[in-house]
């Protein structure tokens, strides 16, 4: 009778692994639209439409965080213990501790005419300054006086931009008006022409950068963003080398004597030499005259891959009939800006998984504000690579926005909601206040998250070099079941970027609000998936909130897609995670895979359904009916698991 049922599941399986070629080749399903995407964009055009992009995101972030000041007002208007001018300081000044963009806050008492006034750090003001700030404090009393908000335009004092806005009691009695600085517009200005390639990029720092033709490995000059789609960047004078066999303590002595090392560094299989003396050449030269090596190669620099938003959700992601459900959260800013929740039906898959705390997603990137309130709660401990002593708190801003679209709080009435309610995050500090590290810090970054528990792990970055140092990493992480999930690029190119382009990384182009191909995005054959990448509004530091664009913010997506699958079925392996997400994606643009979009766009409802069924879903049977036919072979044999 055993031996029936082996044969039987054995003829099954020589079926099903037939059908499996006719009927499940991966992106057959019925395409959502078939519109051919955009051609690629000229540089002169592409240069337009990426400072179209940039203003757009400026733009938004400034209707952000005017919805956000709005909303702290008021929450503490509505806050019942605040009637009295102690009371209020106390807890204005409390605020400005986490939110400092909140200079001044002023109470009102309407009806006897006093106000509270709280100051928080004011930069020195002329005159003419304070006459500005005064006046818009006194258009927004007149305003509430009549039971109306008041939202002031831009302005500039003390050479920053500000506004000023207020909110009146639901009673009348009561008003709240504040200053907020917007410095977070230039940071978002200055972000956005580094991420999205509009300038020279990286700029030099410690150690000069050198950049070489991907191609040709060529020296090249960057004189224009739009030449980061040709280079590669390295350091000048280090080197990576992996030895045939591993050195000794006299080798490495007898090595950093020759190359008159500063340092010396292995991670893995591999070592980073760096000269106080020797360029790239020579180094190269060194060790391939007198060492049996595998492989060296420069040290490469990896580099973040960071218009307007709809609102809203189509009908069609909405669920139908009686038993549907739709999750809306309360976030502050999510049923206005958030469009890139319920394109990809995440609103939908929320009934089916929410995420959890026990599947971990690392973010590699520039780390992550640690105190911002939206993130309460939601981290783990992590890593930080440039400075081992310190916590990995964010300097630029831009692992903070990955870190709030996945998971982000839901619910809590405030800023964002994250595609993940529960999953958490791992801050991994690979990146320094650039926006850029090296090689070696990406791949200790992939090694340390892996060996730390992390079952996903994103990253919003990315160089045109095939490292070998950086896909050993991957190979290392991959090899240990974790998902890994990466940037295309945001230079319009169909270059290949890496690790995106690695096999065992999931590659994420960008789509806008239009699901149309985001014109800044790259593509090629290696791309498996598309996301909402064009005005995402995410967290930033400071309790701040910004819109980004890029391929950056499209990759997280498909990050916290991951984790919810392996939050709801954690007995899927990494690779059937990543077919789950490539085979039950809409399809865009040409019918089946195509260059632009991968497979197509991510769908969370339908993914999660696939993995929750009770049912082993087809495309899955080929790895779980093995698992069954290696229990029959060891009832059979006698053997023990």
């Amino acid at each position: 009778m055993k031996s029936r049922q082996l044969w039987t599941w054995i003829a099954a399986g020589s079926v099903l692994g037939v059908l499996l070629v006719l009927l499940f080749i991966p992106g057959s399903k019925e395409p959502g639209q078939t519109a051919q995407p955009p051609q690629p964009l000229k540089p002169q055009g592409e240069h337009k439409a990426k400072h179209m992009t940039l203003l757009s995101d400026i733009e938004s972030t400034d209707r952000l965080n005017r919805v956000d000041a709005k909303g702290h007002l008021r929450a503490m208007l509505n806050n019942d213990k605040l009637r009295n001018a102690g009371q209020v300081k106390s807890y204005a000044l409390k605020e400005q501790k986490s939110h400092q963009h909140f200079e001044q806050v002023r109470w009102y008492q309407l009806r006897n005419n006093q106000s509270t006034e709280i100051n928080g750090k004011l930069p020195p003001m002329s005159k003419k300054d304070k006459a500005l700030i005064a006046h818009h404090f006194q258009m927004a009393l007149q305003k509430l006086k009549q039971g109306k908000p008041y939202d002031s335009p831009k302005f500039y004092a003390a050479g920053k931009p500000y506004f000023v806005v207020a909110e009146p009691s639901k009673d009348g009695k009561h008003g709240a008006a504040a200053l907020v600085n917007q410095a977070v517009l230039h940071e978002v200005s200055n972000h956005q022409k580094r991420n999205l390639r509009m300038i020279p990029y990286p700029k030099e720092g410690k150690f000069k950068v050198e950049s070489i033709h991907a191609d040709t490995l060529s020296d090249i000059t960057v004189k224009t963003g739009h030449d980061n789609e040709k280079a590669s960047h390295y350091y000048e004078n280090e080197i990576v080398v992996s030895f045939k066999s591993e050195p000794t303590k006299e080798d490495l002595s007898r090595i950093e004597r020759d190359i008159s090392a500063e340092s010396s560094r292995k991670l893995g299989y591999a070592y980073v030499f760096r000269s106080k003396q020797m360029d790239y050449n020579r180094l190269r030269s060194y060790f391939e005259r007198r060492w049996r090596i595998n492989y060296t190669e420069p040290h490469y620099i990896y580099l973040t891959n960071d218009r307007q938003a709809k609102s809203g959700a189509a009908s069609e992601s909405m669920p139908e009939g009686p038993d549907g459900q739709v999750n809306i959260p309360n976030d502050l800013l999510f049923s206005e800006y958030q469009w890139n929740l319920p394109v990809i039906e995440t609103n939908r898959g929320w009934d089916i998984s929410k995420g959890s705390e026990d599947v971990i997603i690392a973010v590699i990137d520039t780390g992550v504000d640690l105190a911002h309130t939206d993130l309460d709660g939601q981290l783990v401990e992590g890593y930080n690579i440039v400075d081992k002593e310190a916590k990995p708190q964010d300097d630029v801003g831009h692992g903070t926005h990955v870190a709030g679209i996945i998971a982000a709080l839901v619910n809590n009435g405030e800023g964002v909601a994250g595609v993940s309610w529960y999953n958490k995050i791992m801050p991994v500090k690979a990146l320094d206040g650039t926006g850029s590290g090296t090689t070696y810090a990406v791949a200790e970054g992939i090694i340390w998250a892996t060996d730390h528990g992390a079952k996903v792990i994103n990253m919003s970055l990315g160089n045109y070099a095939d490292s070998q140092f950086l896909h050993d990493a991957v190979k290392y992480a991959y090899d240990r079941d974790v998902v890994l999930v990466a940037a295309s690029g945001n230079d319009n190119t169909e270059r290949p970027g890496y690790p995106a382009a690695y096999p065992e990384v999931l590659a994420v182009a960008a789509i806008d609000a239009d699901q149309k191909r985001a014109e800044y995005s790259n593509y090629g054959d290696y791309i498996d998936v598309s996301a909402p990448g064009t005005n995402i509004a995410s967290t930033f530091p400071g309790n701040q909130y910004a819109a980004l664009s890029g391929t950056s913010m499209a990759s997280p997506h498909a990050a916290a897609m991951a984790g919810l699958i392996r939050s709801l079925n954690p007995e899927l392996t990494n690779q059937e995670v990543m077919d789950l997400m490539i085979n039950h994606a809409v399809d865009l643009g040409d019918k089946g895979k195509d260059k632009y979009y991968g497979h197509g766009q991510i769908d969370i409802f339908q993914s999660l359904k696939a993995a929750g069924n009770s049912e082993v879903p087809l495309q899955m049977w080929p790895s779980q009916a093995l698992r069954h036919l290696e229990d029959e072979l060891r009832k059979l044999g006698g053997t023990k698991k």
